[in-house]
């Protein structure tokens, strides 16, 4: 392949990050923009935004949300190449959280085409578990050069995020703040995002979460907010809307997967399904919901292949309303991801049946009032005036008034909220 673009004599490099933040802090998008600043800055061009590729929310060992970063250099001769790559080594070396074990950071260089191999392989990374040895065989494959920093897990989200095909696509705007105030309150006005969200909704989207912001995180993170949109235009013009009492070190629109629902893998039967991954499926509601210790709201689908357990868990806050109300018989289409123990964490669900619910009420008496048991088997009186109906299973059930249940919930779909959406997790809105 040839690395060189023959019309301009100009090399097109493509860079990709991963695992260089930590749960304790920083962030790889915005190590990605302070190299892509002073790259810039060195008078090296820097071609269309950066995309921000997020990878297998189940995979054992991400980091936060698990997010790999990539961007494009084009540069003028090997000098700048060599120059260009030894600047954002160093960088990544100086800012990334090497101190925290959990964070190895891993960095690829590829030159030439977006090859469907490559493409198939950044799938793969969203959908399944990939494994380093699968991404350095890839990288040595097409010619990607690869540089591992302590256990260099990084490359496999690295490689992925040059890879991927953004089939859908939004964008979100960061916002980063001033590392002096690293891990203090963000000050940033409520009121604002508010009038944001009136008047950009649904060009932009998760931003208010009953009444409250969304686009601020609760880590001490280099990130003040994220506004995620449709269009670039559209995030920019939301970001012009916020107001903060805290000075802005500076802020990059990225190209993302998020909200595409690129994760998700539509399956026939839930015996197909695996751990660490994340469907589409089908199925019946077998019994009952249970609300377990916790909040969290358990029930179990089922389907001719098998059962699943799936939880609304305590984070998605009104959504269990809905599932509390789900009932045997009821069908569903269910999206979520399962995780360590084998249960299907709910995202969203499509209700496309309701069954028929009864309940049973004791008889009415000829005066109008409703009758009372009068012990076990012994049929029942009524309270009013004395009148007796013998009666004792499994006649009982011929006696008493079957009536109708009204379902609290419709057929349709139901979502969790902003606040406990997963990165990948295509919201309503955008449907």
């Amino acid at each position: 392949m040839n690395n060189v673009d023959m019309n301009s004599d100009l090399y097109n490099i493509y860079v990709g990050m991963d695992d260089t933040d930590s749960v304790s802090g920083m962030c790889t998008t915005y190590i990605c923009c302070v190299i892509m600043d002073r790259l810039k800055a060195c008078g090296f061009r820097v071609d269309g935004p950066p995309r921000l590729i997020r990878l297998n929310p189940f995979a054992p060992h991400k980091t936060r949300g698990n997010g790999a970063v990539s961007f494009k250099l084009v540069l003028k001769s090997k000098k700048e190449v060599k120059t260009a790559k030894n600047l954002i080594l160093k960088m990544v070396e100086e800012l990334a959280v090497m101190e925290d074990p959990k964070t190895n950071p891993g960095m690829v260089f590829y030159e030439g085409e977006i090859t469907p191999e490559l493409q198939d392989y950044a799938w793969r990374t969203i959908r399944t578990i990939v494994t380093q040895e699968e991404a350095e065989k890839l990288a040595e494959k097409v010619g990607a050069e690869i540089f591992k920093f302590k256990k260099g897990r990084g490359i496999i989200g690295s490689l992925a995020a040059i890879g991927c095909p953004l089939t859908d696509a939004t964008y979100e705007l960061l916002a980063y703040r001033d590392p002096a105030n690293y891990g203090t309150k963000r000050r940033v006005d409520p009121e604002s995002v508010l009038e944001m969200d009136r008047k950009t909704y649904p060009a932009t989207f998760d931003n208010i979460d009953d009444g409250y912001m969304a686009i601020t995180p609760h880590t001490p993170c280099p990130v003040l907010y994220g506004i995620r949109g449709e269009t670039r235009a559209a995030v920019e013009e939301a970001h012009k809307l916020v107001k903060v009492s805290e000075p802005v070190e500076s802020f990059r629109v990225f190209l993302t997967n998020q909200h595409t629902d690129m994760h998700l893998q539509k399956v026939d039967a839930i015996s197909q399904m695996n751990q660490f991954q994340c469907y589409i499926v089908r199925g019946t509601v077998k019994s009952p919901p249970v609300v377990i210790e916790g909040g969290h709201v358990i029930f179990t689908l089922k389907d001719e292949s098998g059962e699943v357990e799936c939880a609304a868990y305590e984070p998605t806050k009104g959504f269990r309303d809905v599932v509390r109300h789900l009932a045997p018989g009821d069908q569903l289409v269910v999206y979520g991801g399962i995780g360590n123990k084998g249960t299907l964490n709910v995202e969203k669900i499509k209700i496309t049946y309701l069954s028929t619910l009864y309940e049973y009420l004791n008889p009415l008496c000829e005066c109008g009032k409703r009758m009372k048991s009068a012990g076990k088997n012994k049929g029942y009186k009524c309270p009013r005036c004395g009148s007796k109906i013998r009666g004792a299973p499994p006649e009982d059930g011929k006696i008493k008034e079957r009536r109708e249940v009204e379902r609290k919930i419709k057929k349709g779909f139901y979502e969790v909220p902003p606040s406990a959406r997963r990165h990948l997790s295509k919201p309503l809105v955008r449907n």
